[in-house]
């Protein structure tokens, strides 16, 4: 193994703040599909669906410490893999 790589140990303290954050973050979701919102309802699960996606892959999966190059080609995944799931729910949507 290389004795030079760098190793990024976060604190307790900083995942335990993230973990409380995604905690209320379900919290916020469970709060929203009870409101009447209609269609919105959708978005706003989706929203505070991502913004909990993204801290996850930020500090447990160490992706914030990662090089530029291997964050764009996680978003590029990431937008295909979007691209390819709206195209399933505009065939579906126009059937």
């Amino acid at each position: 193994m290389n004795e030079t790589s760098n190793h990024h140990i976060i604190s307790y303290a900083k995942l335990t703040a993230v973990w409380l954050t995604l905690l209320a973050l379900t919290g916020l979701t469970i709060w929203v599909s009870r409101l009447d919102l209609g269609v919105n309802r959708v978005w706003g699960a989706l929203a505070i669906a991502s913004l909990k996606s993204g801290l996850v892959i930020a500090f447990f999966m160490h992706m914030k410490y990662e090089s530029k190059l291997l964050r764009w080609l996680l978003f590029v995944a990431l937008l295909t893999l979007a691209i390819f799931i709206g195209f399933t729910f505009f065939d579906v949507l126009y059937r």
